[in-house]
């Protein structure tokens, strides 16, 4: 079998493995690491040939990107202290703590390879950590931390792996130096950030056609990451700002087309990208086992205390840091685990992935003297270790852990949450109509008719909300649209079948009937 048609097999695999997921609740992405391992044992399948090199740059640009359009910068202000306990501090004080602890295991090791070991296993994934927690149905306030977390994590790991890969492979190192590059890196990635949002708003708006937008939209996050990388900025940090940027300016609310194209197109990307990124992971662990040879089951000892180390000082982090966290916010509205059930699952939510795989295999092969990369295949492995406990017996055990602390989601509250919004948006249309009779904009039969659809909306979404003297009514209007809504639902099912008559005649224009099936599509999901 040759590369390509195992790309297209992992592809395949990354659609079917969706619904399997939500059957048997593992989640995807370790359903397809555990795939990724199968395939592996297999002798047909090839080992994977993909430059490490390039896995960054095409993997995680549209990750982070799909997550942070998901985000807003109001969102990230409000968390700005969990973003920086997380994300950045404890980053950092996971990667001393694996440095020292390697260090100490292999004492001929130089600190520098030690601190790159530490800075490439410190950040969770976003992509696992949010698909795991998603499908196991944490809160939504969790899910909200663990992707603040994810995308801002990246950034520091990166930065501080780049800085002690150059000191071992340069054989310098200057500390002034390193502070100095950081923050240049992440200076240069916010103007990046900011640029390209900027032009991608101006652009766009000469594109009318909503399908060239989101095409313009898929190649923002590859040229924010290429463009920062290429000037010694933070890539990860300048898709994260282009992304939140485009976010905070997507606010044309008649830009209809363009959100259903969009939401559908990075819903897919998501998707096929997670599916190859995780079945990568598998895979490669038969290159990584390959090179450590007969000598990867000496290097379990070292892997374990490692592993050991990243799992307890997350632990001993979120924990007091939460307490701290809430002492803190005071009065504000930031979404931080207000108990220690909360703090654990977070805690048991830091699984490992692309980012660390792709850093490790990027570990240069020699340094500037010509001389290999002290320990490097021991440090692979170690990585690797790392990534599959994370992801498999973490990633595994996470829905008991959550139903064992009782921190399922709250799906009436969720629902309840919905119908709100709802309300919210039919009493806002309600209030328009109002201005417009007034003005004499329309005839008044037509505004009465306009206003007892609109009661009927907020008649089945929120009845409770009516005043007790209106609530007969309401449920009178609640019963009529049921009986109306079914009848109009049998209508467009057969406007639907007579599109697809007319389709398969002869001389139909296929494109001109689907426009005609996707309106009468969106007609049948209006709420």
């Amino acid at each position: 079998m040759g590369q390509l048609p195992l790309l297209f097999l992992v592809l395949l695999a990354s659609v079917v493995t969706m619904p399997l997921a939500r059957r048997t609740g593992v989640p995807q992405p370790v359903l397809m690491t555990l795939l990724g391992i199968a395939m592996a044992l297999i002798p047909q399948i090839p080992d994977i040939a993909i430059e490490p090199e390039l896995i960054l740059p095409l993997v995680l640009p549209p990750l982070i990107f799909a997550v942070a359009r998901r985000s807003s910068v109001r969102y990230f202000k409000a968390n700005i202290r969990s973003i920086l306990l997380l994300a950045v501090a404890l980053v950092v004080v996971t990667t001393v703590a694996v440095a020292g602890t390697v260090h100490w295991l292999l004492p001929g090791l130089p600190i520098a390879a030690a601190i790159a070991v530490g800075a490439l296993v410190s950040p969770p994934d976003p992509v696992a950590a949010v698909a795991v927690a998603g499908s196991v149905g944490l809160p939504r306030r969790l899910v909200a931390i663990l992707e603040s977390e994810g995308l801002f994590n990246d950034v520091t790991a990166i930065v501080v792996y780049s800085l002690a890969i150059d000191a071992v492979v340069g054989g310098d190192f200057s500390g002034g130096g390193a502070v100095l590059r950081f923050v240049l890196s992440a200076v240069l990635a916010v103007v990046i950030g900011i640029a390209l949002g900027w032009a991608n708003t101006k652009i766009a708006a000469y594109l009318e056609d909503p399908t060239q937008q989101v095409a313009l939209n898929l190649l923002v996050p590859f040229a924010a990451y290429s463009l920062a990388e290429e000037i010694h900025g933070s890539g990860v940090l300048a898709v994260v700002v282009c992304g939140l940027y485009l976010a905070e300016r997507a606010a044309d609310a008649d830009a209809v087309a363009y959100r259903l194209v969009g939401n559908a197109f990075w819903e897919i990307v998501e998707i096929l990208i997670t599916g190859v990124a995780f079945g990568l992971i598998g895979l490669e662990l038969a290159t990584v086992l390959k090179e450590a040879g007969s000598g990867w089951t000496g290097m379990l000892g070292d892997a374990t205390v490692v592993i050991a180390v990243v799992v307890v000082v997350r632990l001993l982090w979120l924990l007091p840091a939460g307490w701290l966290s809430r002492r803190l916010r005071a009065d504000s509205e930031e979404d931080t685990p207000i108990s220690w059930q909360e703090s654990v699952v977070l805690w048991w939510s830091g699984m490992r992935g692309v980012a660390t795989v792709a850093l490790a295999l990027a570990i240069p092969l020699t340094v500037h003297t010509g001389e290999p990369f002290p320990e490097r295949g021991r440090l692979v492995f170690i990585a690797f270790s790392v990534v599959l406990f994370t992801l498999l017996v973490q990633g595994l055990t996470l829905p008991w852990t959550a139903k064992r602390l009782h921190l399922d989601i709250d799906h009436d509250r969720h629902e309840q949450e919905v119908r709100l919004l709802w309300w919210r948006a039919a009493k806002a249309g309600l209030l328009r109509l109002g201005e417009l009779e007034e003005a004499d904009k329309l005839p008044a039969e037509v505004a009465d008719r306009l206003r007892d659809r609109q009661h009927d909306r907020l008649a089945r979404l929120c009845p409770e909300n009516y005043a007790e003297e209106e609530a007969s009514e309401a449920k009178l209007r609640l019963a009529q649209w049921r009986a109306a809504h079914s009848v109009e639902q049998e209508m467009i099912a057969a406007s639907r079948r007579e599109m697809l008559v007319a389709r398969a005649e002869p001389g139909a224009d296929p494109e001109v009937v689907d426009r005609v099936l996707r309106g009468l599509d969106l007609r049948s999901e209006r709420k």
